[in-house]
């Protein structure tokens, strides 16, 4: 297994690139079939080589922003949906080129026929090629190190990935650093779980020095110290954290391109948006829009504004009734818009009047961030940054993520801002639309809300 694992990289971009190369074929089909001789100078052979590997480049290009190359990784349908996301993006992208070669809007048909084939292609592809890493790679057996807080999540969360991880033992700290040396050598990895920094960094060493692989839950310290800048003072390394956000040229930049996208997505979705709320009267005649105080940059309480998903008075007498799996609240045409996401559009508003930004952590409620600063008093440091119509936390995070695993997110953005970042969420953000897993509702003694 340790022999193989230093090739586990290199085996999963040859598989990708196996795929690659079938669609590039596909396209060049396509290509020299139905486009390149609509051009006013074709191209010679040379010429209609650079076209297929430009078209390479841009499957390339959205398989990182897309992650789709997690092979071992990813479950079988979001193999397949990330891939065939890749692959639309691209002909997209590869269709507009033909336009600008051949200066005329021609017929998209072989482009839709090319994307289609490829998905059939993809749905093939993938059960073949997982079959073949669970194959070479079965799942990792893994030993689990924690401390006095037992976390039921995390094992829970490994657990429910039984083709990656198996967790063959538990062991606590109390059981002392030597047993668990020896233990360490048994297993392929280990997972450091809310263990005090000094023992947890006694461990950490050790399993360096080992080439043990490891998994540890960061600290809130951890991730600001991750982000810091490595400078020199003579011949002594220190690590310069600045501990104020973004710079004001990146605030400047995050507000332009924030308006540009939010004008631009306004023209885009005005039709979507007037079907929405026509359909929200039908249903049962109450308001389209739902209003509710939230909390943005520096503690600042401003009105939300959302397509109203639930029943009027939902939470009646101004009770906080957090949303549950299959809540009765949420009305037929709720449950289809909360499931796209698309019950957030107004935010875009929002995000106009300067209150929101497209990126950012999650607008809490009031009553919600009281309560997290008492519970984990870290949680003001996520108003560094104005909240986001999406983020970190919503696209790697679950709806019903806990207050401290979303904060740890958000903060890992804050720290390592950058414009680029905010462009690759973007994208994340459209690849979980369709995720049921990032839309689950609170169980019934979670304490979160939606609306």
């Amino acid at each position: 297994m340790k022999n193989s694992e230093q090739y586990k990289r290199i085996f999963r971009l040859g598989l990708v690139a196996l795929l690659f190369v079938i669609e590039m074929f596909v396209f060049l089909y396509v290509w020299r079939t139905y486009y390149s001789n609509l051009m006013e100078i074709t191209y010679a052979k040379l010429g209609h080589w650079m076209i297929v590997a430009v078209y390479g480049i841009m499957l390339c290009i959205f398989t990182v922003i897309f992650a789709g190359w997690k092979i071992g990784y990813l479950r079988m349908f979001n193999m397949v949906y990330l891939q065939s996301l890749t692959t639309v993006w691209a002909n997209i992208i590869i269709y507009l080129q033909i336009v600008l070669l051949t200066r005329h809007f021609y017929s998209v048909v072989p482009i839709l026929l090319m994307t289609a084939t490829d998905i059939i292609v993809i749905a093939i592809w993938s059960p073949i090629v997982s079959l073949l890493y669970r194959v070479i790679y079965p799942p990792r057996k893994v030993l689990m190190v924690y401390a006095e807080r037992w976390s039921q999540g995390i094992l829970e969360k490994f657990n429910s990935r039984a083709d990656c991880f198996h967790v063959e033992e538990k062991i606590n700290i109390s059981e002392g650093l030597e047993t668990i040396y020896g233990k360490c050598h048994l297993y392929e990895g280990v997972i450091i779980c809310d263990v005090p920094s000094e023992t947890r960094n006694k461990i950490l060493k050790y399993c360096y020095d080992n080439s043990i692989r490891t998994y540890t839950t960061p600290k809130i310290s951890d991730i600001i110290m991750r982000s810091s800048e490595s400078i020199h003072l003579f011949d002594t390394p220190l690590v310069l954290s600045r501990n104020v956000g973004p710079t004001a040229e990146q605030r400047f930049m995050k507000r332009l391109f924030d308006i540009i996208l939010s004008l631009i997505a306004i023209i885009v979705f005005s039709p979507l948006m007037a079907i929405i709320a026509i359909a929200i009267k039908i249903d049962d005649g109450g308001p389209v829009f739902f209003r509710q105080d939230r909390v943005t940059m520096n503690g600042k309480v401003f009105s939300i504004l959302k397509f109203r998903s639930m029943i009027v008075d939902a939470e009646k007498n101004g009770a906080v009734i957090p949303a549950i799996d299959n809540d009765p609240r949420i009305t037929k045409v709720g449950k289809i818009i909360r499931k796209i996401r698309v019950d957030e559009l107004p935010q875009i508003f929002n995000i106009i009047k300067g209150e929101m930004s497209i990126v950012g952590p999650r607008p809490e409620r009031v009553e919600h961030v009281e309560k997290y600063k008492k519970e984990i008093p870290e949680f003001k440091y996520r108003e560094k940054v104005k909240a986001g119509l999406t983020g970190v936390a919503q696209v790697y995070g679950k709806y019903n993520t806990s207050a401290y695993d979303k904060l740890k997110l958000d903060l890992m953005y804050i720290q390592n801002y950058r414009i680029l970042l905010d462009i690759e969420i973007i994208f994340q953000t459209i690849k979980i639309l369709f995720e049921k897993e990032s839309t689950e509702g609170f169980k019934e003694n979670e304490t979160d809300s939606k609306e």
